[in-house]
């Protein structure tokens, strides 16, 4: 049965040194939602500007539901300074005061956000009170039903504050390597193996599970049941990883709602995160045949050290 997942914050425009992409962390993982066949909507708002039209007719032109975009008639469209270093990992400088800062609580979000299967979050939108305020009366209405943090730490674009707050809504929390550091620090829990570590953030915030990418060394997971599960990275052609991350958490979602075992949504979300990994851009499609038959290849893997013990079979 098709899932439904409302994904609420940014859409920008990726400033790559190639050229601008459509991008955000939330366009992105709606994007990657809607081609794994579930219905991905995003919540967000862009200008009324030339920025703002190209968002609405490419998100069209990639099957998306354009229904809870707002228009902002003031504020611009939301773009990000991207560079690419030597190893195809991307540095962000996400410009300040664009529309999805201002993202509006509307009849229609609330009813989204009260129905849909998953609610899917991250802390740069919580940049202004405004944006702040409509997440917190959307979260109001999602019940018991399962939140996703992608916490994405971006420069001058979160506080101690959001961390903390941002947790206690989650049930399922996601972050890279580099930002598990700041994620204890805020949450005030002592330097650990990342095993252990996991295990203390699931239990301080009650949490169903906590996720770490780690890029070309794959992904560990660990969850409120005690499960642990490590998947190692595959060898691959690195091109850039703008949007790769979104594609894990995509891919995971697809497997988790439907009831499948941590190392199976691991394992897809992975994959995923790795094709994407392989082109220019975040939005380029990736066939579900695609991914499949890259799972069934035979290819070296790159391991995490000190987590050999925990990799799925």
């Amino acid at each position: 049965m098709q899932k439904t997942i409302l994904s609420f914050g940014e859409t920008l425009w990726d400033l790559l040194p190639t050229g601008p992409m459509l991008g955000g962390a939330p366009f992105n993982l709606a994007y990657r939602v809607n081609s794994l066949g579930d219905h991905g909507i995003i919540v967000t708002r862009v200008g009324r500007d030339d920025y703002g039209n190209r968002v609405v007719e490419q998100a069209a032109s990639l099957g998306m539901d354009t229904s809870h975009v707002q228009r902002d008639d003031f504020q611009p469209t939301g773009t990000v300074n991207v560079t690419v270093d030597a190893t195809g990992n991307p540095g962000f400088s996400v410009v300040p005061n664009v529309a999805f800062d201002f993202i509006d609580v509307t009849y229609e979000s609330l009813e989204l956000a009260g129905t849909a299967d998953c609610f899917c979050f991250g802390t740069l939108v919580q940049r202004t009170p405004t944006a702040r305020l409509t997440l917190s009366r959307l979260l109001g209405v999602t019940g018991n039903r399962p939140k996703f943090l992608d916490i994405n730490l971006r420069k001058d674009c979160y506080s101690w504050e959001t961390i903390n707050e941002s947790v206690k809504h989650a049930t399922i929390l996601k972050m890279n390597a580099d930002e598990t550091r700041i994620v204890a620090w805020a949450l005030d829990i002592p330097n650990a193996p990342l095993p252990e570590l996991c295990h203390s953030v699931v239990e301080r915030c009650t949490l169903a599970c906590c996720l770490v990418t780690l890029g070309e060394r794959g992904a560990f997971a660990c969850a409120a049941d005690g499960a642990r599960v490590y998947v190692p990275g595959h060898d691959v052609q690195v091109v850039d990883t703008c949007g790769s991350g979104d594609a894990f958490s995509a891919a995971f979602l697809h497997e988790y709602l439907r009831g499948k075992p941590l190392a199976e949504c691991c394992r897809l979300g992975n994959a995923l995160g790795t094709m994407v990994a392989m082109q220019p851009g975040a939005t380029t499609p990736v066939p579900v045949e695609a991914v499949q038959n890259f799972l069934k290849e035979e290819r070296r893997r790159i391991r995490e050290p000190g987590l050999e013990a925990f990799e799925a079979g």
